[in-house]
């Protein structure tokens, strides 16, 4: 049995992706849920949100070789290594990002129009390998991933490891045009991978097992706009009232939404700034909604906790009840 892997992508960066993949997986370890969480986005955004700079610095520069997601998937003989979780509490563990890992876009390229033989079909699975030995590690009973805000062979190969996909979005023009790329980019991984994946014909290693590469979208999510001079409200709410059409347009629904994110069934949530509780939680270096008066959440800052904390615990479930539909025999307890 595999653990269900989904993934956080956009081809917008600044839309609060890094902020969502750290908080839901606070929140889904909170709630009880074994998580591990993965970062293989090159710019390594999630792990500096677990880790401080001399963790982030002896980490680097260490010579293990599983200490990070890179150093168990680039090995010159074609074997992976097990990831060495870190838990970061009791349910959440976390498999740290290398800012090497853009250094693996041109084999994973040339593997992909490969795909012919097993050392291809290897490269291709390696972070699908590395993920599920490190999931079943710890037990989880889900993978998040953060990844950068690319269309390349990289993401593709995360992709094709995907069960579930939640793009999430900001109120701008930029987000808007992306969908018009991100949602047939993902239909097309999702096709070809299908095709290659049936066209697979094992020799030596007949147990070697592949992803399904579902790659199934289960909604967005949209980051509030900011109030400012550079970026008005009356224009951010144009764009955020076509997101609900193009979304659905874009990730082949049959029948495109009409209306406002809120009355939109794929819209999962309006995610807030949280802006005075930014830094705070960076300095505490743990999620908003776990803030204490100790970290100087007193006051309108404690309120602002507390709404956070509902905030999340509300998105998470929505996630989860869309991941695990009611009646599937595999369904886990709610959150």
């Amino acid at each position: 049995m595999t653990i269900p892997v989904l993934t956080f992508f956009s081809n917008r960066r600044g839309v609060g992706k890094t902020s969502l993949v750290y908080h839901l997986a606070w929140m889904f370890s909170e709630k009880g849920k074994r998580v591990l969480a993965c970062d293989l986005d090159p710019q390594a955004r999630l792990t500096a949100s677990f880790l401080d700079e001399d963790a982030l610095e002896a980490l680097w520069r260490g010579d293990k070789k599983n200490r990070t997601i890179h150093q168990c998937v680039s090995t010159r003989e074609g074997d992976l290594y097990e990831p060495e979780v870190r838990m970061i509490s009791e349910n959440l563990g976390f498999v740290p990002g290398d800012p090497a890992l853009s250094g693996l876009e041109d084999n994973l390229s040339i593997e992909w129009r490969n795909a012919l033989g097993e050392a291809a079909f290897r490269a291709l699975t390696a972070f699908w390998q590395v993920m599920q030995s490190g999931a079943r590690s710890v037990n989880a009973n889900v993978v998040l991933v953060d990844v950068g805000p690319n269309l390349d062979a990289l993401n593709r190969s995360v992709l094709i490891a995907t069960d579930f996909v939640i793009a999430p979005l900001g109120a701008d023009l930029f987000s808007l045009r992306g969908l018009r790329d991100l949602g047939p980019t993902l239909n097309r991984w999702r096709s070809e991978w299908s095709a290659r994946r049936g066209g697979w014909n094992p020799s030596g290693s007949a147990d070697m097992k592949l992803p399904n590469g579902y790659m199934k979208p289960i909604g967005y999510t949209v980051q509030q706009h900011g109030y400012r001079l550079e970026n008005p409200v009356k224009a951010c709410d144009k764009w955020v009232n076509e997101i609900p059409t193009e979304y659905a347009l874009r990730f082949g629904e049959k029948e495109a939404v009409q209306g406002l994110p809120s009355e939109d069934y794929n819209c999962l949530a309006t995610v807030k700034h949280y802006r005075s509780l930014v830094p705070m939680a960076r300095e505490a270096r743990k999620p908003i909604f776990k803030l204490t008066p100790a970290d100087g959440a007193i006051g309108a800052h404690a309120a602002a906790v507390t709404a956070a904390k509902k905030d999340f615990h509300r998105l998470a479930r929505e996630i989860w009840k869309r991941m695990f539909a009611e009646g599937d025999a595999g369904n886990p307890e709610s959150v």
